[in-house]
């Protein structure tokens, strides 16, 4: 597996916590892989009496899942009140959500609790995805789902580099590897993993814009040997020229973004007794990405 940069948990938090209010201007991205994991819901044969939202931010899919699963507990967790503060916003004032203000990692919630979990551009943030995953199915009720979607090495790709020509130094969260994604998924040892890729751009004018939205998502370089201080203006200055060999023949500048779609399901009893028995996981299954878009 490729070395991932440690995140500042702390660190994180502050920024989502800070990102809350203006979070919904700027979350167009977000927003979109988030219903089209929502409509993968459409072809899946099942009835949920207990859904939990990992990383639900300010409750845009909540919001949807409520209304999808109408006889379902909703829970939506985020280690930022204020994002939580922002979910409890939507929804009739009958079916607002529960929430749960905890570290995915250390689910507030008992074994085999929840039917459906369902996690949109969250797990990045995670420091050990072996553990975040034995913590989801030590939730999940045998049978269980897990969606989630996160992003791959090549998001951001032209700020890593215009960065790096500029100074060096990692101003970008680096992402793990799909195929790493879904190996952890089989450690983990949940059943029939499908992994899928998207390739997704946003464009804009000059780089100063996506260096504000990436501020206002609170989705900045929050790694913990991030460099510390103000970035000097001399080097941003050198980033905005490096970032220019970038501008398309249209005269906007790309932000790719590398999107991972995976789910799995918790095994039954008989196949968790037979996993563990003879120490074998299932084969993951890898479907070709969409080709991606523009958003």
């Amino acid at each position: 597996m490729s070395d991932i940069q440690q995140i500042d948990k702390q660190q994180a938090r502050l920024s989502f916590s800070r990102a809350a209010e203006h979070y919904d201007k700027v979350a167009v991205l977000q927003r979109e892989i988030g219903q089209r994991m929502l409509d993968r819901l459409d072809v899946v044969k099942l009835q949920p009496e207990v859904v939990l939202d990992i990383g639900a931010g300010t409750g845009f899919a909540t919001a949807q899942l409520a209304k999808r699963y109408r006889k379902a507990q909703i829970l939506a967790l985020d280690f930022a009140y204020p994002m939580l503060k922002e979910a409890r916003k939507r929804g009739a004032w009958l079916r607002k959500p529960k929430c749960l203000c905890a570290d995915f990692d250390q689910l507030p919630l008992a074994d085999q609790s929840v039917d459906l979990i369902y996690s949109n551009a969250a797990i990045q943030w995670s420091n050990s995805l072996d553990h975040t995953f034995k913590e989801f199915l030590r939730v999940l009720r045998p049978g269980g789902l897990l969606m989630f979607t996160t992003f791959g090495p090549d998001t951001l790709k032209e700020l890593r580099t215009a960065w790096s020509e500029a100074d060096g130094h990692p101003h970008v969260s680096s992402f793990l590897d799909m195929h790493d994604v879904g190996d952890e998924l089989m450690r983990a040892r949940f059943a029939d993993p499908v992994m899928d890729v998207d390739r997704m751009q946003l464009t804009y004018q000059q780089v100063g814009g996506l260096m504000k939205d990436l501020k206002v998502l609170g989705a900045h370089n929050v790694t913990q040997d991030r460099q510390r201080g103000l970035t000097g203006k001399g080097r941003l200055q050198a980033m905005t020229r490096a970032y220019e060999q970038f501008r398309a023949d249209d005269g906007l500048l790309p932000a790719s973004y590398e999107v991972i779609y995976g789910h799995a399901w918790a095994p039954d009893q008989q196949q968790q007794a037979k996993s563990f028995a003879d120490g074998t996981v299932p084969l993951i299954h890898m479907k070709p990405g969409t080709g991606g878009g523009r958003v």
